[in-house]
Order: C-alpha cells, then sequence, then structure tokens
C-alpha cells in the first residue's frame, strides 16, 4: 500500500536516486541534471510506501490555466502497480481546487519508435491525455509529443 503527500520544494535529495534507476527513460545526463535541477524548484508530490518514497511527479503551472506534468517517475519495484495513477489523479485534484483547467504533458513521440515512451504514451492515454502535437524540434533530436486534458474545474457556488 502507499500513499501520496501534498505537493512540496526541494524534493531533488529523494527524487533524483529514481530518475537514475530508469535509464529507459531518463538516461541522458544532461536531462537528468536539468530535472533535478528544477525539481528543487518545483512543487511535487511524492509516493510513499512503508516511509520510502516510491514515486514523484513534479508540475510546472505556465498560466492561471494550465500546468503541465513536468517529471514522473515511479521506482521500477513499484510499476504497474497504480502508483502513477495515484500521482496522476492526486495532483489534478489539487489542480482543480486552484481553478486550472488543462493539465499537459510532452514525452517522446510516436516518430521515434520506443518501446519504454509507447508505454508512457499508453499511461497518459488511459489516463485520459489526447495527443496535441508532435514537435520534431523542441528537443534537440528527439520529436516531443504534447498531450493534454482538460480537468473539470469545481464551481464556487456564491452563497
Amino acid at each position: 500500500m502507499f500513499e501520496i503527500s501534498a505537493a512540496q520544494l526541494n524534493q531533488t535529495t529523494v527524487c533524483e536516486p529514481i530518475l537514475r534507476l530508469l535509464p529507459e527513460w531518463f538516461g541522458i545526463e544532461s536531462a537528468i541534471a536539468h530535472y533535478v535541477q528544477d525539481i528543487d524548484l518545483l512543487p511535487t508530490f511524492l509516493a510513499w510506501s512503508q516511509q520510502q518514497v516510491i514515486g514523484f511527479l513534479s508540475i510546472k503551472q505556465h498560466n492561471d490555466f494550465a500546468t503541465e506534468i513536468y517529471v514522473m517517475a515511479v521506482h521500477p519495484q513499484f510499476h504497474r502497480q497504480g502508483v502513477g495513477k495515484q500521482l496522476v489523479e492526486f495532483a489534478e485534484q489539487e489542480l482543480q481546487l486552484q481553478g486550472i483547467e488543462y493539465l499537459q504533458v510532452k514525452t517522446l513521440g510516436p516518430s521515434r519508435p520506443n518501446l519504454p515512451y509507447a508505454k508512457t504514451r499508453a499511461f497518459y492515454e488511459s489516463m485520459g491525455f489526447k495527443p496535441l502535437e508532435e514537435f520534431l524540434h523542441l528537443w534537440e533530436g528527439n520529436p516531443c509529443l504534447q498531450m493534454v486534458k482538460a480537468l473539470s474545474v469545481r464551481s464556487q457556488s456564491i452563497h
């Protein structure tokens, strides 16, 4: 069993080791360095099991209406156990309360065949994200697929 904790800053220390366990997704050292630098500055949700961090999701707010899943990773021993799903659902609930209407994620595009990233795209599609556009030159040497999901914002009633 695991639980998700509210977003906090300064979580690089517990997140970096998980990134390094996933070379299929995070195998470019310069990208890891960039993620590590940014995680401390971004709200990061943590998944815990037996007082150990087993996954995380960092978000980046672009404006009053749109936020991005900037980076998400789950310890390989906990893959396919619902950790990623719960991280995304928890983040969505928090963002809805803040009035965020759209959640996006960027991942390796389908024009570069890659089995781990095909699984990543399938995961996000199962969570309700839709492919929006593939950018061939956003990331040097790698196609970037932007996926987006409309969040149902909870309206505030006037009393």
